[in-house]
């Protein structure tokens, strides 16, 4: 099956990590889409070297730069067939991408997740805050909705016209959780891939700090108890 595939990978500061993530995703994919969030580094003069498309999203946040990638892509002429996302840290592995795409082309699945699982993480790869973060996200997206869920990682794989009927709205720290649980209330299928997971080159915006921590908690659990009780 001849699918066309591209990758959005929002990028805040990547600029020592950002060409090695663009080199490593596999000739599979037609365009490659780099979102800088307002970078003041050479994160957007690597990507473009590196042979990525590159946008720039003033307004800081995950989900600013991952709509951003969207809008572009609505744009162009061909529409995907899947949209892959992934970190431009290189803490995920883009050459796996062949594993999360065979259970869309193989199965007919609509969203695949890279599950990062501990056997496969690199040690010191997930700070605690994460760790925690995701069991209790997902154990509660299992009390309520019998997902099966078990992690909300960053690298994932989702048919492009389901995409657009979860009309993702988070701007910041919510948009994988969000993604996760409007597929479940959509009855979308899904499954997860275990993934290898390592050390992000540069300090995490995120779970590297004490406020990114719990502001990203914050907005994860308000995600599923609006999603459990509407």
């Amino acid at each position: 099956m001849n699918l066309k595939i591209v990758v959005i990978i929002p990028a805040f500061n990547e600029e020592d990590s950002i060409a090695l993530v663009i080199n490593d995703i596999p000739n599979l994919v037609e365009e490659i889409i780099v979102v800088s969030n307002n970078s003041s580094d050479k994160t957007e003069e690597n990507a473009q070297k590196a042979g990525a498309t590159v946008l720039k999203e003033s307004k800081k946040g995950y989900g600013f730069a991952c709509l951003k990638g969207m809008e572009y892509v609505a744009e162009q002429e061909k529409h995907p067939d899947i949209v892959v996302f992934l970190d431009g840290d290189y803490s995920d592995y883009p050459e796996e991408l062949p594993k999360l795409l065979k259970p869309i082309r193989e199965e007919n699945k609509d969203l695949v997740i890279g599950a990062r699982v501990k056997r496969l993480r690199e040690t010191g790869s997930m700070t605690f805050p994460q760790i925690f973060g995701n069991w209790l996200a997902t154990k509660l997206m299992k009390l309520f909705f019998q997902s099966t869920f078990t992690d909300l990682g960053p690298f994932r794989a989702i048919k492009y016209e389901k995409l657009l009927a979860l009309n993702m709205e988070d701007k910041t720290y919510g948009w994988t959780v969000e993604m996760q649980l409007k597929a479940l209330k959509n009855n979308f299928s899904y499954t997860e891939i275990p993934v290898h997971y390592r050390n992000r080159i540069g300090v995490s915006k995120v779970s590297g700090t004490i406020k990114g921590a719990f502001m990203a908690g914050v907005k994860i659990l308000g995600w599923i108890f609006k999603y459990s009780f509407n």
